[in-house]
């Protein structure tokens, strides 16, 4: 397990449209993931009042052009810190540092269109992107019975890169776990107790995301590994992934695909085998991008273990 340094993917004339933040290779499980929930790691306003009112300048706008929108919680990303061989059992642990944001902060920070005015210039990762929402998402990579890979494409309805190729995924939920606000937190006077619902709530959401959006049954679907973080360039939007088994066939899981609860985000299921998906993953954001480098830095351990 490693932090990847930035420098390391970005130096090349060929650089890819990611970072690879955090590298898990050999898949951790939930009780090697741990979380801080914490005010501290939310978002700072960013000073410049002009560029801070596009924030609801952006998002009114959106709504206006569709009322259906919805400002839902979202958990910041707020970095990490690797806990290796820090107990007894020697196994390699990560510490994810967590706030709160929300869709609407998102939509006008990381998706303004002047997105970059955010960014403040530092090494430092977490301060260099202080100002913007950068939400937590989730990415699966699920490998079915038949060693065959599950790629979505996109509804050209989506806000976000129609029409692309993706891994099935979304966000956790704060409000799955009861979260609504930093106060909740401190007034349910446990702070230790919330953390952990937060480090589950990372494990649970990947898997409801895959069955509202694949349509498989939860039960087909082994414990979630996870493998990493990765941040597109393009909006500095940051994705942890996991890495699933499913017990069914390609073919049986085409049916279920048919029928899934969340079908209209996506037009079509592939399965596909790591060279197809090395050819489809030019057309994947460049989150997704990282998802699949982190897939093949799994599948490279495992050969050797």
């Amino acid at each position: 397990m490693e932090k990847a340094n930035p420098e390391q993917v970005g130096d090349c004339p060929d650089r890819p449209p990611y970072e690879l933040l955090l590298i898990c290779p050999s898949g951790l499980s939930p009780s090697q993931v741990s979380v801080v929930f914490d005010e501290a790691y939310d978002r700072i306003p960013h000073p410049a009042i002009d560029l801070e009112n596009s924030v609801s300048e952006i998002w009114d706008l959106r709504v206006q052009q569709n009322s259906s929108l919805f400002n839902g919680k979202k958990f910041r990303y707020g970095g990490h810190a690797l806990l290796s061989g820090a107990d007894s059992d020697h196994l390699p642990r990560v510490c994810l540092h967590l706030g709160l944001t929300d869709y609407r902060t998102f939509v006008g920070t990381n998706l303004n269109p002047m997105w970059e005015k955010f960014l403040v210039p530092s090494e430092d990762d977490c301060r260099k992107c202080q100002h913007t929402s950068s939400p937590l998402g989730n990415g699966a990579v699920v490998e079915t019975s038949d060693k065959k890979i599950l790629v979505l494409q996109r509804s050209y309805n989506v806000g976000e890169f129609p029409g692309h190729y993706v891994f099935p995924g979304g966000h956790p939920e704060p409000e799955a776990v009861g979260i609504v606000s930093h106060q909740y937190a401190k007034d349910s006077n446990n702070a230790e107790l919330i953390s952990n619902r937060v480090s589950q709530e990372m494990f649970d959401s990947i898997i409801r995301e895959v069955v509202e959006e694949i349509g498989v049954p939860a039960t087909t679907l082994c414990n979630p590994d996870f493998i990493g973080i990765s941040r597109r360039d393009l909006n500095m939007r940051p994705t942890a992934f996991f890495f699933i088994k499913c017990n069914l066939q390609s073919k049986e899981i085409q049916q279920f695909y048919s029928r899934a609860q969340d079908g209209y985000e996506s037009t079509q299921l592939y399965t596909v085998s790591m060279k197809d998906l090395e050819i489809m993953a030019s057309k994947m954001p460049g989150c997704h991008q990282g998802g699949f480098a982190l897939y093949k830095l799994m599948v490279e351990v495992a050969k050797h273990t």
